[in-house]
């Protein structure tokens, strides 16, 4: 099992580096990295307790035959014969709120494919991005992005306060209250 994570993260790494190195390299043969080992990598680290999706498939029950299931799955994937289940829509209460939100949950070989997919697309797009982008990068949250602006923020003198919230989509204020928004 090692060994297969060993072998897929040497793939990445190469692929990280060679897009580091080449701006202009163009990737158009990545589908070969979505195989068995892949896949085995992507469902360990899937949490044992995850909701199932529409086909009501728990990782318990796929992992009984998890060979086979797999070997399946990278079969359909590479005839191009993979289609994505509707996601389960379910309604989870907002805090603070009696309203509810919608949550839409995958299958769980749509997980599999959306983690592998996700760690190929990582390891090509990362280095591109600046470090002061905090959105959907692994270790990184919004604790850091706030982090990052209150020590940017330390010490320089603000005009303008932006406030954004989800209701209404945009809001900004002045802080001088003879200049205008």
């Amino acid at each position: 099992m090692l060994r297969n994570r060993e072998m897929v993260e040497t793939k990445l790494q190469r692929i990280a580096e060679k897009a580091r190195k080449e701006d202009e390299c163009r990737f158009t043969s990545l589908f070969h990295l979505m195989n068995e080992e892949m896949l085995r990598e992507c469902f360990q680290e899937l949490r044992k307790d995850a909701a199932s999706g529409i086909d009501k498939v728990t990782k318990k029950e796929y992992g009984e035959k998890l060979g086979e299931n797999l070997n399946a799955l990278v079969g359909k994937l590479h005839r191009m014969a993979y289609i994505p289940l509707p996601v389960r829509r379910v309604y989870i209460p907002k805090p603070g709120s009696s309203k509810k939100r919608p949550l839409g949950i995958p299958a769980l070989e749509d997980k599999l494919v959306q983690a592998g997919l996700t760690r190929v697309l990582s390891a090509i797009y990362e280095q591109d991005f600046i470090d002061d982008s905090y959105g959907f990068r692994p270790g990184r949250g919004c604790h850091d992005a706030l982090r990052a602006l209150s020590k940017e923020v330390e010490g320089c003198r603000v005009h303008y306060t932006l406030m954004a919230t989800q209701n209404p989509p945009l809001v900004a204020t002045s802080k001088s209250p003879t200049q205008p928004v």
